[in-house]
């Protein structure tokens, strides 16, 4: 950006751009190599990418400061002023994708259960820009008119849970719930081979893990809502045999602050655990006969498993959107990708990531591969204990 005298910007000086107040901008977070900004209509459900100086500038676009004073700040900044040329560039962009206030608004387009904005594809609870194709075999459908106000209800019923009063005590019973779970893993594993070979209790547990499936979407929408997120849709999406819930969030990487993101995306694997406390308690103090006692310690096992397995850091899965947060990196699996490519080439590219880069896809690509090696792990210990037993 080459410098200009005061009075450069000439009759832009004294023009005070303001953004729309759908347009989301996004804390700084990798991508690849740079350092970028999301900035997202929401009523076009249209994003894109920025550098730290274009967000600069753009943050500022209030309303109230002219852009002169926002050049004052922008010299400040970096040591460079900005010349008419590159302030009409900018003005001409945000006008044409109609961001700024004052501006035609672009054409709203459909969201759906779809692709993540930003952040590879989605897992059915967070930011869609496209609807999927519908068909016989594969689409979706809307089960309320109103997503946004659904939820809001939804979190003025339950949103109290969310209180540390109340939810540290929940997350110690499910803590201790997991350690009994843990202990006595190799008489569950029997029990869960026995739940498949009765059709009635085996459809009994199916029943209650879909519906587990269901609150874990819905949980993502009202956390995020207890954060001031929006809920664009909630709906069924099936992909047959497999039909489930989806509840998008349409702001999930706006939020107001890393720790909010990463407790909406934790949010689901830990309603199912919490869906599985009554039947823990169930399992452990009811006078029940054998075969239900060894159904419900099998729904325990499966359970466990279900929520265990969201928190896997492997895209679309909820542990990859909270790995993601972690390393405040957008499209982490495939600029770790790119960038573990080029560290094995030893390839002079790989130095020029910065180090905060090089260190974010070191420790996501060490945590995949030891995640994997669990699973495998655990996969090797079941399969010996029931062959054994």
């Amino acid at each position: 950006m080459s410098a200009a005298p005061p009075g450069a910007v000439e009759g832009l000086a004294e023009y005070r751009p303001e953004l729309r107040s759908e347009v989301l901008l996004s804390d700084a977070m990798l991508h690849g190599a740079a350092t970028v900004h999301l900035i997202k209509d929401t009523a076009s459900g249209g994003s894109f990418r920025v550098g730290p100086k274009e967000h600069f500038l753009i943050a500022r676009m209030d309303g109230r400061r002219s852009l002169a004073e926002i050049g004052e700040e922008y010299a400040r900044e970096y040591g460079r002023r900005l010349d008419a040329a590159r302030w009409q560039q900018i003005l001409r962009m945000l006008g044409t994708r109609g961001l700024l206030a004052g501006a035609p608004a672009r054409p709203a387009t459909a969201t759906g259960p779809g692709g993540g904005t930003g952040d590879g594809a989605g897992a059915g609870a967070f930011d869609g820009d496209g609807r999927p194709a519908r068909g016989v075999l594969r689409g979706s459908v809307r089960l309320v008119a109103d997503a946004d106000a659904t939820t809001d209800r939804l979190h003025r019923a339950v949103g109290f849970l969310l209180a540390p009063g109340l939810l540290v005590p929940l997350l110690a019973l499910v803590l201790a719930m997991e350690v009994v779970v843990a202990l006595r893993a190799g008489e569950l594993l029997i029990y869960t081979r026995e739940l498949f070979t009765n059709p009635v209790l085996l459809t009994g547990a199916a029943t209650l893990l879909w519906f587990s499936t269901a609150l874990h979407e819905l949980a993502h929408g009202v956390v995020a809502r207890h954060y001031g997120g929006t809920v664009a849709e909630i709906g069924l999406r099936w992909r047959l045999p497999v039909v489930i819930m989806y509840c998008t969030v349409g702001n999930y990487l706006y939020l107001g602050s890393r720790w909010q993101r990463i407790q909406t995306a934790l949010a689901g694997a830990v309603m199912n655990l919490l869906f599985l406390l009554p039947f823990c308690a169930l399992w452990l103090f009811a006078p029940l006969d054998a075969a239900t006692h060894h159904a419900l310690g099998a729904l325990l096992l499966l359970g466990s498993v279900q929520a265990l397995a969201m928190l896997v850091p492997l895209p679309p899965l909820d542990g990859y959107r909270i790995a993601s947060q972690l390393c405040g990196a957008t499209e982490l699996a495939a600029s770790t990708g790119a960038y573990l490519r080029l560290a094995a080439r030893r390839d002079p590219a790989a130095g020029d990531y910065p180090r905060h880069a090089r260190t974010a896809y070191r420790a996501y690509a060490l945590s995949a591969v030891l995640a994997l090696a669990g699973i495998l792990a655990a996969a090797v210990a079941a399969a010996h204990h029931l062959l054994t037993v």
